[in-house]
């Protein structure tokens, strides 16, 4: 049986959910009573969200290929971030890793492909809204992504990092945050959101809003490692 190795931590609340979901996902398709296997590092969040911030991304970098060759000398057979954020420095993590990755990035886009969808939304942490990491990929499979107004990139980076990470969760923060898709909807013309943050789906529970569809990336990243698993 393949080992997955996860790292966690950034943030905690979205450890927790991973851990589970794994671990359901994975009993619904084998159905035998086997558990998978797993390998958790959690590392400290501040020192990831402190670098970015600072954008330090070759320390990034480097800081995350140790956390990945930790797994491997556990035993894992492949790795993924359990969070969006740090995959601004996926493609030089990919190239430095000693185990395969598993893209949340690369997932999400291939379900937004399998839905059909060709203009979505993106929330998530101001660095994933203000990168060009889910771009780059986006853009390859002819898909546009739509970010919110300048003003409404600091209120959501804020409910993200003051709240969520900490596992806070405000019903007037959700109401915030479905208000902004509702202009992104009615503004920008989208039919999806990328759920871009994987604490989001925690405030964001229900599968859509006014019609549009929410593309939960924790869940998405999750299948892709029981399948990975499972392979």
């Amino acid at each position: 049986m393949k080992i997955a190795g996860i790292i966690g931590g950034i943030g905690p609340e979205s450890t927790i959910e991973y851990y589970r979901a794994i671990i359901a996902t994975y009993r619904d398709r084998t159905r035998d009573g086997s558990y998978p296997l797993l390998v958790i590092d959690s590392i400290d969040l501040k020192t990831i969200v402190d670098l970015i911030t600072a954008n330090r991304l070759a320390d990034v970098t480097e800081h995350l290929a140790a956390e990945i060759e930790r797994l491997a000398r556990a035993g894992a057979d492949f790795g993924a971030l359990a969070a969006n954020t740090p995959h601004v420095v996926f493609d030089a993590l990919r190239r430095r890793s000693p185990i395969p990755l598993v893209s949340i990035v690369e997932a999400t886009c291939r379900a937004a492909e399998a839905r059909g969808l060709r203009r979505v939304g993106l929330l998530g942490t101001r660095f994933t809204m203000q990168g060009r990491f889910y771009p780059e990929v986006f853009d390859k499979a002819g898909i546009a992504l739509v970010a919110p107004a300048p003003d409404e990139h600091e209120i959501v980076h804020d409910i993200y990092m003051s709240e969520l990470v900490n596992g806070v969760f405000r019903p007037e923060s959700r109401a915030r945050l479905l208000s902004v898709v509702s202009r992104l909807r009615t503004e920008r013309g989208i039919d999806g959101v990328i759920l871009g943050g994987t604490e989001l789906p925690l405030l964001l529970r229900e599968p859509e809003h006014e019609g549009i569809p929410f593309l939960d990336t924790t869940r998405i990243h999750v299948e892709e490692i029981v399948a990975r698993l499972l392979s």
